[in-house]
């Protein structure tokens, strides 16, 4: 695994960059200018939108969620699925006429679609009021290109992916205030054959323990109660690198800081998931009972084929350990139906490992080609109607387990942290796990974390506070 932090006089020039762009932009437009942050995609994408705006914020800009009374927008975009690129193209031609009635606006695209050449092409042809595009590893460099562009200079095109740096005390203005995000790595070495994010995100790259507990304990006196984790693959956190703490250490790090939170993390990869780890979740009454262990296709023909590099006996031994070593385990998964060569036989093998496990629940998806994959060349008969007919079958079964396990839930206490309001008071709130529960209180609780009982289940699960 590469490791390199971004030398100190590379932020040192960001940071001249960005007190140039306040007076610049201020100068500019007669006013303080807004920014509007427009997010696709997944956690960690929402994650970097928080430091861009950090950046925003530190260069004057004030950040609104209305995007025509922005002068300056970005896209920070995602490269998963076609849907999601295709949606993204859709939102920036709206850009256009708002360009038309004032030039002085400036529009940017980034993130993972916009680290693929082919987008990045496509825009600087078809799209020619957008006025810089850059990849997952530039964002640091915000301050520079906006100066440049307000400056006068030509539009910005910046895909550097060289797997080395990472920018660590870049300026962060978190969505939430309960509930925050805390990157632990970037990048990915699997390569997954239907997958694109190792050649938009770069290779693994993993941030130092101290730097991370640091950001924890920060969050944690600033009034964060839920911490989630990230990385494309939190499992392989610490591999190669000369400090010697692996996730589990990682977690234990985090666990032993004072206050009262929870800790969550994702997204895992089951052939680098370790008993260690499960014995951590088991030991650390901070970390959350929940494991996200994505398994994609039960059939071993299938996981070869995907270059997942673990098989069904593996993912299954994984399985029964956690369940074994965690009574109150909520266990979720990945799947994708429709693999280039998957027949209605080796789908089987999924519904009978969804079946075996009894899985909380699933996110699943029917199989999307992405451009720049091996995958996207694959021999693929199977027509698009019949891959749905599977996904019906699929979500039926799973429905059914959700159905029968859910009412289990009943009776038992639950430590709940108040995230939603539902209105006429009712709240909501996630226990240790992932469930979600109902029940009556003040909206004042919002933030805090409540004993509650679960007393029925409808369709929901529902249950006082005692």
């Amino acid at each position: 695994m590469t490791k390199a932090v971004l030398k100190a006089e590379s932020f040192a020039e960001q940071r001249a960059y960005a007190e140039r762009v306040k007076a610049l932009a201020l100068k500019k437009y007669g006013k303080t200018p807004n920014a509007c942050v427009i997010t696709f995609g997944c956690q960690q994408n929402v994650s970097d939108s928080e430091k861009l705006k950090g950046q925003l914020s530190n260069m004057g800009y004030k950040i609104t969620d209305n995007i025509e009374d922005a002068q300056f927008i970005i896209f920070n975009t995602c490269a998963v699925r076609e849907h999601a690129e295709d949606r993204v193209y859709g939102n920036i031609g709206t850009t256009k006429a708002l360009k038309k009635s004032n030039p002085d606006i400036i529009v940017a695209v980034c993130g993972c679609m916009a680290q693929r050449q082919s987008v990045a092409e496509k825009i600087r042809k078809s799209y020619p009021y957008v006025d810089m595009v850059f990849g997952t590893q530039a964002g640091f460099r915000l301050p520079e290109f906006i100066y440049k562009r307000l400056s006068g200079s030509k539009r910005v095109f910046d895909l550097t992916l060289d797997n080395g740096e990472i920018p660590e005390d870049i300026p962060v203005k978190r969505d939430g205030t309960f509930k925050g995000w805390l990157p632990v790595m970037y990048g990915c070495n699997n390569f997954c054959t239907y997958c694109i994010v190792p050649y938009v995100r770069g290779r693994e790259r993993s941030r130092e323990p101290n730097k991370i507990t640091a950001e924890a304990e920060e969050m944690i006196a600033a009034g964060y109660k839920d911490i989630t984790l990230l990385g494309q693959n939190v499992n392989s956190y610490g591999k190669g690198e000369a400090h010697g703490v692996n996730f589990a250490g990682l977690l234990r790090r985090i666990n032993a800081l004072d206050g009262d939170f929870v800790i969550r993390f994702m997204t895992s990869h089951p052939k680098d998931c370790t008993k260690e780890l499960i014995d951590t979740i088991r030991d650390c009454g901070k970390v959350s009972s929940h494991l996200h262990l994505p398994f994609q296709s039960g059939s071993d023909r299938i996981l070869k084929l995907m270059n997942r590099r673990y098989d069904r006996a593996k993912y299954l031994e994984l399985v029964n350990y956690a369940k074994e070593q965690i009574p109150d385990l909520c266990l979720t998964s990945d799947i994708i139906v429709g693999f280039p060569g998957e027949t209605y036989e080796d789908f089987k093998e999924t519904l009978s490992l969804v079946k075996e496990v009894e899985f909380t629940s699933l996110f699943t998806f029917i199989y999307s080609p992405r451009e720049g994959t091996p995958a996207a060349v694959m021999e693929d008969p199977v027509t698009r109607e019949e891959k749905g007919k599977w996904f019906s079958e699929l979500l039926a079964v799973q429905e059914e387990i959700a159905q029968k396990n859910a009412p289990r839930l009943v009776g038992k206490t639950y430590r709940v942290l108040c995230d939603t309001d539902c209105g006429n008071g009712v709240l909501s709130g996630h226990t240790r796990g992932t469930a979600v529960i109902e029940f009556s209180g003040d909206k004042s609780l919002i933030g805090q974390f409540v004993n509650v009982r679960a007393e029925s289940f409808d369709g929901a699960l529902k249950g006082r506070i005692i």
